[in-house]
């Protein structure tokens, strides 16, 4: 796994299952970003009326998107959850879901199942996708996950390998400035600094079961790891959690892109 010895791909197989586990425990809990979209919402997808987002309030500018996306291959990347796989499928998309969450892809597998839509899932961790060929996909939608991992600069790079040349990825991911403060003390309306970038949860909080470990990325990491990888940024935007939380109020914590695989 990208150079790493055998003890750190321990570390790192340890994250995924606990993640995975936590993710599991997430849907019985029906949190936010395991529900699953309405049949209103497959209906007009079919008609060609859709959105789907990959941060936490705004939707992905349909400009982003080809006009039609009849035939394309789509990897939804870590986005299990019945959220962007069913909507994307309806629009007339081959999708491909993959998430470390068994759960969360049986969300997915429910809702085709519901609304007669043809979709494949697959179990796996973000930053290894070796279930599937070089310049497979045409399109990779990947809403924010990397959060969840602690190394993202793999993830750009497999990205990269499945996609076709010319092929774009469309990716969430939160800005690092969010984990420099005191968790509990912004539920209090506090910001106070707490914490250094990269943040990683195995260093700064005990390990709870159920409750999943979050790592900030450095913006470098974030963007140049992408134009590392192979791809042109083409597109940005930001978000935030809606005005939910205090930090809310100061800066955007989440932002998008589009970038575009190009061979040189």
């Amino acid at each position: 796994m990208y150079g790493l010895n055998k003890e750190r791909k321990k570390e790192m197989s340890q994250t995924t299952e606990h993640n995975s586990k936590a993710w599991d425990k997430k849907v019985e809990d029906g949190v936010r970003y395991t529900q699953s979209v309405t049949h209103e919402a497959i209906k007009k997808a079919r008609s060609g009326e859709w959105s789907v987002g990959v941060t936490a309030d705004r939707q992905v500018p349909r400009s982003w998107f080809p006009e039609s996306l009849k035939g394309m291959k789509i990897l939804c990347l870590a986005s299990g959850g019945g959220q962007q796989g069913p909507v994307l499928a309806a629009a007339g998309a081959d999708v491909t879901v993959f998430d470390l969450s068994e759960k969360q892809l049986q969300q997915d597998e429910r809702v085709a199942e519901q609304e007669g839509l043809e979709l494949k899932t697959v179990k796996g961790d973000m930053t290894d996708l070796s279930a599937f060929a070089d310049e497979t996909f045409d399109l990779i939608v990947h809403p924010v996950a990397n959060v969840f991992i602690e190394n993202v600069r793999p993830v750009w790079k497999e990205a990269a390998r499945v996609l076709k040349d010319k092929g774009t990825l469309i990716s969430g991911f939160m800005n690092p400035v969010l984990y420099l403060f005191d968790a509990d003390k912004e539920d209090e309306g506090k910001l106070e600094v707490a914490h250094t970038i990269p943040y990683s949860a195995l260093e700064e909080e005990e390990v709870i079961e159920g409750e999943t470990l979050e790592f900030g990325h450095t913006l470098e990491d974030q963007l140049q790891g992408q134009t590392d990888a192979g791809f042109v940024i083409a597109g940005i935007y930001e978000d935030d959690f809606g005005g939910g939380r205090t930090i809310d109020h100061h800066i955007k914590t989440m932002l998008a892109t589009r970038a575009v695989k190009l061979k040189v």
